[in-house]
Protein backbone atom coordinates (compact mmCIF):
# COMPACT_ATOMS: atom_id res chain seq x y z
CA UNK A 1 0.00 0.00 0.00
CA UNK A 2 1.56 3.14 -1.33
CA UNK A 3 1.05 6.67 0.52
CA UNK A 4 1.05 9.38 -1.22
CA UNK A 5 2.56 12.68 -0.02
CA UNK A 6 0.33 15.40 1.30
CA UNK A 7 1.44 18.04 -0.64
CA UNK A 8 -0.29 16.32 -3.50
CA UNK A 9 -3.69 16.47 -1.75
CA UNK A 10 -4.42 12.83 -2.50
CA UNK A 11 -7.99 12.28 -3.02
CA UNK A 12 -7.68 9.40 -0.56
CA UNK A 13 -4.54 8.99 2.28
CA UNK A 14 -2.95 5.37 -0.24
CA UNK A 15 -3.54 3.32 -3.14
CA UNK A 16 -2.45 -0.31 -3.13
CA UNK A 17 -1.75 -1.20 -6.51
CA UNK A 18 -0.93 -4.65 -5.15
CA UNK A 19 -4.49 -5.10 -4.30
CA UNK A 20 -6.48 -3.83 -7.46
CA UNK A 21 -3.83 -5.80 -9.90
CA UNK A 22 -4.10 -9.65 -8.06
CA UNK A 23 -7.98 -8.85 -8.05
CA UNK A 24 -8.43 -8.14 -11.17
CA UNK A 25 -6.12 -11.02 -11.93
CA UNK A 26 -8.51 -13.27 -9.63
CA UNK A 27 -11.88 -11.57 -11.41
CA UNK A 28 -10.11 -12.86 -15.30
CA UNK A 29 -9.28 -16.20 -13.55
CA UNK A 30 -13.18 -16.91 -12.40
CA UNK A 31 -13.71 -15.51 -16.25
CA UNK A 32 -18.07 -14.38 -15.27
CA UNK A 33 -17.00 -10.77 -14.92
CA UNK A 34 -15.87 -8.50 -17.16
CA UNK A 35 -12.53 -7.17 -16.61
CA UNK A 36 -9.60 -5.77 -18.23
CA UNK A 37 -7.08 -8.41 -18.35
CA UNK A 38 -3.96 -7.23 -15.97
CA UNK A 39 -0.89 -7.99 -17.80
CA UNK A 40 2.31 -7.15 -15.53
CA UNK A 41 2.83 -4.94 -12.35
CA UNK A 42 6.19 -2.52 -12.29
CA UNK A 43 6.93 -1.91 -8.56
CA UNK A 44 9.94 0.42 -9.22
CA UNK A 45 9.15 3.65 -9.40
CA UNK A 46 11.71 4.53 -11.53
CA UNK A 47 10.34 3.40 -14.46
CA UNK A 48 7.59 5.94 -14.35
CA UNK A 49 8.15 8.04 -11.40
CA UNK A 50 5.36 5.73 -9.59
CA UNK A 51 4.79 2.12 -9.57
CA UNK A 52 1.91 1.13 -12.19
CA UNK A 53 0.47 -1.58 -13.46
CA UNK A 54 -0.78 -2.64 -17.11
CA UNK A 55 -3.69 -3.89 -18.49
CA UNK A 56 -5.34 -4.63 -21.94
CA UNK A 57 -7.05 -2.26 -23.89
CA UNK A 58 -10.48 -2.89 -24.06
CA UNK A 59 -12.59 -0.99 -27.17
CA UNK A 60 -15.93 0.66 -26.36
CA UNK A 61 -18.06 3.67 -24.85
CA UNK A 62 -18.57 4.75 -21.36
CA UNK A 63 -21.20 7.29 -20.23
CA UNK A 64 -19.30 10.51 -19.14
CA UNK A 65 -18.84 12.21 -15.87
CA UNK A 66 -18.09 15.98 -17.79
CA UNK A 67 -20.68 16.74 -18.91
CA UNK A 68 -23.01 14.41 -17.19
CA UNK A 69 -24.63 11.67 -19.33
CA UNK A 70 -27.78 12.54 -17.82
CA UNK A 71 -27.09 16.18 -19.82
CA UNK A 72 -26.25 14.74 -23.83
CA UNK A 73 -24.36 11.84 -25.69
CA UNK A 74 -25.51 8.57 -27.01
CA UNK A 75 -27.18 6.84 -23.43
CA UNK A 76 -29.25 9.89 -23.15
CA UNK A 77 -30.23 9.90 -27.02
CA UNK A 78 -31.02 5.65 -26.41
CA UNK A 79 -34.61 4.59 -26.00
CA UNK A 80 -36.33 3.18 -23.11
CA UNK A 81 -35.23 -0.42 -24.07
CA UNK A 82 -31.91 0.16 -24.60
CA UNK A 83 -31.23 1.92 -21.43
CA UNK A 84 -33.15 -0.85 -19.70
CA UNK A 85 -30.75 -3.34 -20.85
CA UNK A 86 -27.72 -1.72 -20.17
CA UNK A 87 -29.16 -1.43 -16.62
CA UNK A 88 -29.81 -5.25 -16.38
CA UNK A 89 -26.93 -6.31 -17.96
CA UNK A 90 -24.80 -4.00 -15.39
CA UNK A 91 -26.50 -5.60 -12.73
CA UNK A 92 -25.73 -8.49 -13.78
CA UNK A 93 -22.39 -8.47 -13.98
CA UNK A 94 -22.62 -7.04 -10.03
CA UNK A 95 -24.35 -9.91 -9.75
CA UNK A 96 -22.04 -12.21 -11.20
CA UNK A 97 -19.41 -10.83 -9.05
CA UNK A 98 -21.23 -11.26 -6.09
CA UNK A 99 -21.62 -14.99 -6.65
CA UNK A 100 -18.15 -15.87 -6.68
CA UNK A 101 -17.12 -16.98 -2.87
CA UNK A 102 -14.79 -14.83 -1.36
CA UNK A 103 -13.29 -18.02 0.62
CA UNK A 104 -12.57 -19.94 -2.10
CA UNK A 105 -11.40 -17.12 -3.96
CA UNK A 106 -8.45 -16.21 -1.39
CA UNK A 107 -9.60 -12.68 -1.51
CA UNK A 108 -9.51 -12.22 2.08
CA UNK A 109 -6.59 -9.36 1.01
CA UNK A 110 -9.79 -7.17 0.71
CA UNK A 111 -10.63 -6.78 4.51
CA UNK A 112 -10.17 -3.47 6.41
CA UNK A 113 -8.14 -4.93 9.39
CA UNK A 114 -9.65 -3.08 11.23
CA UNK A 115 -12.36 -3.18 14.56
CA UNK A 116 -15.39 -4.01 14.18
CA UNK A 117 -16.86 -7.51 14.24
CA UNK A 118 -18.52 -7.84 11.17
CA UNK A 119 -17.63 -6.65 7.28
CA UNK A 120 -20.36 -3.83 7.15
CA UNK A 121 -19.61 -2.80 10.69
CA UNK A 122 -15.46 -3.03 9.50
CA UNK A 123 -16.60 -1.02 6.57
CA UNK A 124 -17.92 1.52 8.05
CA UNK A 125 -14.61 2.20 10.75
CA UNK A 126 -12.85 2.75 7.71
CA UNK A 127 -15.20 5.75 6.52
CA UNK A 128 -15.09 6.68 9.66
CA UNK A 129 -11.20 7.16 9.53
CA UNK A 130 -11.12 8.46 6.11
CA UNK A 131 -13.36 11.12 7.69
CA UNK A 132 -11.12 11.64 10.17
CA UNK A 133 -8.09 12.25 7.67
CA UNK A 134 -10.10 14.37 5.72
CA UNK A 135 -10.91 16.47 8.35
CA UNK A 136 -7.39 16.80 10.38
CA UNK A 137 -7.28 20.35 9.07
CA UNK A 138 -10.10 20.89 11.96
CA UNK A 139 -12.91 21.68 9.54
CA UNK A 140 -15.16 19.10 10.07
CA UNK A 141 -18.79 18.94 8.32
CA UNK A 142 -22.07 18.85 10.63
CA UNK A 143 -24.15 16.76 7.84
CA UNK A 144 -21.76 14.02 7.56
CA UNK A 145 -21.44 13.36 11.44
CA UNK A 146 -25.55 13.14 11.83
CA UNK A 147 -25.18 10.98 8.68
CA UNK A 148 -22.72 8.64 10.93
CA UNK A 149 -24.92 9.36 13.57
CA UNK A 150 -27.76 7.96 11.39
CA UNK A 151 -26.55 4.78 10.10
CA UNK A 152 -26.13 3.71 14.11
CA UNK A 153 -29.89 4.05 15.19
CA UNK A 154 -31.15 2.60 11.31
CA UNK A 155 -28.25 -0.28 11.26
CA UNK A 156 -29.34 -3.56 9.56
CA UNK A 157 -30.79 -6.65 11.21
CA UNK A 158 -29.07 -8.91 9.20
CA UNK A 159 -26.24 -7.79 7.45
CA UNK A 160 -26.50 -11.01 4.90
CA UNK A 161 -23.99 -12.48 3.22
CA UNK A 162 -20.59 -10.78 2.50
CA UNK A 163 -19.37 -10.74 -1.15
CA UNK A 164 -16.36 -9.07 -2.85
CA UNK A 165 -17.51 -5.64 -3.30
CA UNK A 166 -16.86 -3.65 -6.25
CA UNK A 167 -17.03 -0.54 -3.96
CA UNK A 168 -17.20 2.03 -7.08
CA UNK A 169 -19.99 0.23 -8.70
CA UNK A 170 -21.39 3.40 -11.10
CA UNK A 171 -21.69 3.44 -14.52
CA UNK A 172 -19.22 5.70 -15.94
CA UNK A 173 -16.78 2.93 -14.82
CA UNK A 174 -17.87 1.03 -17.23
CA UNK A 175 -17.02 0.27 -20.99
CA UNK A 176 -19.76 -1.09 -23.02
CA UNK A 177 -19.98 -2.50 -25.91
CA UNK A 178 -23.49 -1.99 -27.61
CA UNK A 179 -25.70 -2.20 -24.31
CA UNK A 180 -23.35 -4.76 -22.29
CA UNK A 181 -20.59 -4.09 -19.78
CA UNK A 182 -17.01 -5.29 -21.18
CA UNK A 183 -15.03 -4.51 -18.36
CA UNK A 184 -15.93 -2.98 -14.98
CA UNK A 185 -12.88 -0.36 -14.18
CA UNK A 186 -11.67 1.30 -11.12
CA UNK A 187 -11.29 -1.31 -8.03
CA UNK A 188 -9.57 1.18 -5.55
CA UNK A 189 -12.71 1.03 -3.51
CA UNK A 190 -12.67 -2.99 -3.49
CA UNK A 191 -13.74 -4.58 -0.25
CA UNK A 192 -15.22 -7.37 1.38
CA UNK A 193 -19.13 -6.22 2.72
CA UNK A 194 -23.20 -6.77 1.46
CA UNK A 195 -24.25 -6.96 -1.68
CA UNK A 196 -26.32 -3.78 -1.25
CA UNK A 197 -22.91 -2.09 -0.96
CA UNK A 198 -22.37 -2.34 -4.41
CA UNK A 199 -26.41 -1.84 -5.16
CA UNK A 200 -26.82 1.20 -3.34
CA UNK A 201 -23.74 3.12 -4.70
CA UNK A 202 -25.14 2.14 -8.36
CA UNK A 203 -28.32 4.03 -7.93
CA UNK A 204 -27.13 6.92 -5.68
CA UNK A 205 -24.89 7.77 -7.83
CA UNK A 206 -27.07 7.95 -10.94
CA UNK A 207 -29.33 10.12 -8.33
CA UNK A 208 -26.59 12.54 -7.86
CA UNK A 209 -25.81 12.83 -11.53
CA UNK A 210 -29.84 13.21 -12.07
CA UNK A 211 -30.11 15.53 -9.31
CA UNK A 212 -27.76 17.98 -10.98
CA UNK A 213 -29.93 17.68 -13.77
CA UNK A 214 -32.84 18.82 -12.51
CA UNK A 215 -31.72 21.45 -10.71
CA UNK A 216 -31.04 23.50 -13.78
CA UNK A 217 -33.86 22.68 -15.45
CA UNK A 218 -33.35 19.57 -17.50
CA UNK A 219 -35.24 16.38 -17.61
CA UNK A 220 -32.12 13.90 -17.60
CA UNK A 221 -32.92 10.47 -17.02
CA UNK A 222 -35.37 9.97 -14.21
CA UNK A 223 -36.80 6.39 -14.78
CA UNK A 224 -33.29 5.04 -14.94
CA UNK A 225 -31.50 3.09 -12.42
CA UNK A 226 -33.98 3.48 -9.62
CA UNK A 227 -32.91 1.68 -6.57
CA UNK A 228 -36.06 -0.18 -6.88
CA UNK A 229 -35.70 -1.13 -10.26
CA UNK A 230 -31.83 -2.10 -9.26
CA UNK A 231 -32.93 -4.30 -6.53
CA UNK A 232 -35.56 -6.26 -8.60
CA UNK A 233 -33.26 -7.24 -11.50
CA UNK A 234 -30.63 -7.98 -8.75
CA UNK A 235 -33.21 -10.44 -6.99
CA UNK A 236 -34.17 -11.58 -10.74
CA UNK A 237 -30.44 -12.33 -11.88
CA UNK A 238 -28.38 -12.75 -8.29
CA UNK A 239 -31.13 -14.63 -6.57
CA UNK A 240 -31.02 -12.59 -3.53
CA UNK A 241 -33.69 -10.20 -2.72
CA UNK A 242 -31.60 -6.81 -1.25
CA UNK A 243 -32.77 -5.58 2.47
CA UNK A 244 -32.23 -1.95 3.95
CA UNK A 245 -32.02 -0.14 0.73
CA UNK A 246 -32.24 3.35 2.44
CA UNK A 247 -29.32 2.59 4.81
CA UNK A 248 -27.23 1.61 1.70
CA UNK A 249 -28.37 5.11 0.00
CA UNK A 250 -27.62 6.91 2.85
CA UNK A 251 -24.55 5.52 3.31
CA UNK A 252 -23.17 5.81 -0.25
CA UNK A 253 -24.41 9.43 -0.36
CA UNK A 254 -22.16 9.93 3.23
CA UNK A 255 -19.34 7.83 1.45
CA UNK A 256 -19.37 10.32 -1.64
CA UNK A 257 -19.57 13.34 0.74
CA UNK A 258 -16.20 12.44 2.30
CA UNK A 259 -14.52 12.18 -0.77
CA UNK A 260 -16.52 15.47 -2.47
CA UNK A 261 -15.21 17.23 1.05
CA UNK A 262 -12.11 15.90 0.13
CA UNK A 263 -11.85 17.42 -3.60
CA UNK A 264 -13.12 20.65 -2.16
CA UNK A 265 -10.10 20.92 0.10
CA UNK A 266 -7.81 20.11 -3.14
CA UNK A 267 -9.37 23.05 -4.72
CA UNK A 268 -8.83 25.37 -1.92
CA UNK A 269 -5.13 23.99 -1.66
CA UNK A 270 -4.37 25.03 -5.43
CA UNK A 271 -5.90 28.39 -5.24
CA UNK A 272 -9.21 27.23 -6.92
CA UNK A 273 -11.39 28.32 -4.18
CA UNK A 274 -11.75 29.28 -0.84
CA UNK A 275 -13.70 27.98 2.18
CA UNK A 276 -18.12 28.62 1.98
CA UNK A 277 -19.45 30.24 5.53
CA UNK A 278 -21.55 26.82 5.19
CA UNK A 279 -18.59 24.26 5.25
CA UNK A 280 -21.78 21.71 4.33
CA UNK A 281 -22.24 23.07 0.91
CA UNK A 282 -19.21 22.06 -0.65
CA UNK A 283 -21.06 18.43 -0.66
CA UNK A 284 -22.89 19.07 -3.82
CA UNK A 285 -25.43 16.53 -2.86
CA UNK A 286 -25.96 17.99 0.70
CA UNK A 287 -29.78 18.71 0.40
CA UNK A 288 -30.03 14.97 -0.87
CA UNK A 289 -28.34 13.52 2.32
CA UNK A 290 -29.54 16.09 4.82
CA UNK A 291 -33.38 14.98 3.37
CA UNK A 292 -32.23 11.39 3.97
CA UNK A 293 -30.45 11.58 7.54
CA UNK A 294 -34.46 14.14 8.55
CA UNK A 295 -36.51 11.19 6.95
CA UNK A 296 -37.76 13.33 4.22
CA UNK A 297 -36.01 12.02 1.75
CA UNK A 298 -38.33 8.73 2.12
CA UNK A 299 -41.81 10.02 2.48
Amino acid sequence: MRSVPQQYCPVFPSYDLDAQFRLLRLLDRHGEVPVPRALWQERDPSVLGTPFFVMDRVVGRVPPDLPPYVFEGWLLEASEEERRTLQDRTVGAIAALHAIDPVKAESGFLEFDLPGDTPLRRHVENQRRFYAWVTQDGIRHPLLERAFTWLEAHWPAEEGEAVISWGDSRIGNVIYEGWTPVALLDWEMASIGPRELDLGWLAFMHRFFQDIAEAVGQPGLPAFLGSDDVALSYEHQGGHTPRDMPFYLTYAALRHGIIMSRIARRSVHFGEAEWPEDVDSVIPHHATLRAMVDGSYWS
